[in-house]
């Protein structure tokens, strides 16, 4: 995979931030593009490669810049679902660019991709620091969000009869496409407009980087929730708890829960295939669970199971071209009932979907340092005339990745690695039910 990011030209304004390049001065250093960081730090990895091991463009603060920043405007727009820490990234962005750069005109755009066209009326936002400075504080986006897709030739209209320089394209998979689309356009027009994406999903499912904003507050929130389910679940004889956690595709907010919180009994998964009936089941695991304890919590993410239900869900797809899962919480929480009702086994089930609290909840304190972070890498990529990249976390560094590298393929959580392994070990559940 080329992961080479796309430059606008050679940059030739002297970086307004008065950085050093001598090292030991104790002064942070420019970031020179012959710095790169490792794919893979595993040394068979690198062993085996024929040649140079691949790498990324490490991201930061370059000496020389595209963009004059006096004559620049900057654009910010959210897309998609909600979820923990938008607004702390938009702050960043406004604050960043008006404070380190002297950029002085920077646009919100409202409701997603539908604030590109005209005909909606939405207008646009002026974002300057006074109108963002306590937005952290509060879930949700302060501009406004939409899912699905706008003719890219009219979006980029607009940016080029707005002089917009800079677009920040904060949100998940199909928000990263739509700035690709939208780079490709601008590139075939041959203009100068940066295009960035920073990634935003709930689910931490985008390729390749460590993890996405919002995620470690998702399993922060939900955690307690299934401490409550808990108690719940013991105050009764046979009582059964299922929480439902969002994970349309990878599950690593349920299996994160259940690591942090180990009265999680069973955890069900996008990733792994598990059967309801049968000797090795999941019903006859739960029963076994109930007849040791008389409790148990359930945490399910929304993708799990979808396998199990008559329709083809292919076929069913939501506004932003996402499969449309069906409820596997109820549809759990009627098989289990249907099953102990043929034994006349009494239980008490409780089922539980907190998703829409979870993503409208604001930042918890790490990732309000990350999404800080990230803002700042994001808008010195953009300023130094790099466009269709986004900016993450790999092995533990800061980088720029082409969007086309993280968008080919949905990240899903290895069931046979450690990560799984912990959250196995957490429960106590069988390593396989079908």
């Amino acid at each position: 995979m080329d992961f080479t990011v796309s430059t606008l030209g050679e940059p030739s304004v002297q970086s307004p931030i008065s950085l050093s390049t001598i090292k030991g001065d104790k002064i942070f250093n420019f970031v020179s593009e012959a710095e790169k960081i490792l794919l893979s730090v595993s040394l068979k990895a690198f062993n085996e490669h024929n040649g140079a091991p691949a790498s990324l463009e490490k991201a930061g603060p370059r000496a020389h810049i595209f963009f004059d920043p006096t004559k620049s405007t900057a654009a910010i727009v959210t897309c998609g679902g909600l979820c923990p820490g938008i607004n702390n990234v938009i702050r960043s962005l406004v604050m960043g660019l008006h404070y380190f750069y002297g950029v002085q005109r920077i646009l919100g755009i409202p409701y997603g991709y539908e604030g590109l066209i005209p005909e909606y009326g939405h207008g646009f936002i002026d974002l300057v620091p006074d109108k963002v400075k306590d937005i952290h504080e509060f879930g949700g986006t302060i501009l406004g969000s939409s899912r699905g897709g706008q003719n890219v030739s009219d979006m980029v209209d607009t940016l080029e009869n707005n002089n917009i320089d800079i677009l920040f394209a904060i949100g998940g998979d199909g928000t990263l496409k739509g700035a690709n689309a939208i780079g490709e356009e601008i590139k075939k027009r041959g203009l100068k407009i940066s295009v960035v994406g920073i990634p935003k999903t709930i689910d931490n499912d985008i390729d390749i980087i460590d993890k996405s904003f919002g995620f470690e507050t998702a399993f922060d929130v939900a955690s307690p929730i299934v401490k409550d389910a808990h108690n719940e679940a013991t105050g009764a004889y046979n009582g059964i708890s299922i929480v439902k956690l969002m994970g349309r595709d990878s599950g690593f907010i349920a299996a994160s829960v259940a690591i942090s919180i180990p009265v999680v009994n069973f955890v069900l998964i996008p990733e792994m295939k598990f059967d309801l009936q049968g000797d090795d089941g999941f019903l006859n695991a739960l029963e076994a669970r109930l007849d040791l304890k008389h409790h148990a919590v359930i945490v399910v993410a929304e993708g799990a199971g979808q396998d199990l239900f008559d329709k083809d869900q292919s076929e069913v797809k939501d506004a932003s071209g996402n499969i449309q899962h069906s409820d596997i919480g109820l549809l759990l929480k009627d098989k289990i009932k249907d099953h102990f009702d043929s034994k006349d086994k009494r239980v008490v089930i409780k089922y539980i979907d907190p998703s829409y609290i979870i993503r409208s909840a604001p930042a918890n304190a790490s990732d309000s340092v990350f999404c800080n972070r990230l803002a700042y890498q994001a808008l010195h990529g953009a300023m130094a005339g790099k466009t269709c990249f986004v900016v993450g976390v790999v092995n533990g560094q800061f980088v720029y990745l082409p969007i086309p590298a993280v968008t080919q393929k949905r990240k899903k959580i290895d069931l046979e690695g450690e990560f799984w392994f912990a959250a196995l070990q957490s429960t106590g559940q069988p390593f396989v039910m079908e």
